[in-house]
């Protein structure tokens, strides 16, 4: 099995598993609340630095071998790093997200979170009102979690009925 298709079953894995723990819950197998705290700080501040145009701390988050899914394509750090980072900042900065509650499961010194968000606004003359979802994988490091990979999908909202 290739590397991408080792992390995109992993991430389809503990979607699942994220999904059958329920709704905005916090599982802990070796982990504790502190720890579950300290992963959604790392996704936050993550977040943050999207949203503040901070290149160097988005980075600094991820980790060295992280993988970013997005659009059907996958990207190592440096592709992510000179293809795409800096339109994902213009669009954060653009364009106001709001995200829903954060579910933590934590399994030894492997985490995975997932959250929905809105975004409404408009970017380059275009009008956004999407809904979102995100997986992130993170890991306990020496210096702290790290972000090993991200999974974005959204779709545009649907009219209501």
């Amino acid at each position: 099995m290739s590397s991408s298709s080792s992390i995109t079953a992993v991430a389809a894995i503990s979607l699942l598993a994220s999904a059958i723990a329920g709704p905005y819950s916090v599982r802990f197998a070796n982990g504790t609340q502190e720890d579950s705290a300290a992963v959604v700080a790392v996704v936050d501040r993550y977040h943050r630095a999207l949203s503040d145009g901070d290149t160097v701390t988005a980075l600094s988050l991820l980790a060295i071998d992280a993988l970013i899914l997005e659009s059907g394509d996958v990207e190592t750090r440096e592709e992510y790093r000179s293809h795409h980072l800096l339109a994902d900042i213009q669009f954060a900065r653009a364009v106001p997200s709001v995200r829903g509650p954060v579910r933590v499961t934590i399994r030894g010194e492997v985490a995975w979170t997932i959250s929905t968000s809105r975004t409404q606004g408009v970017y380059r003359s275009r009008t956004i009102d999407s809904q979102g979802a995100e997986l992130m994988a993170v890991t306990r490091e020496p210096g702290g979690w790290k972000i090993r990979a991200i999974h974005w999908s959204s779709h545009a909202m649907r009219p209501s009925r």
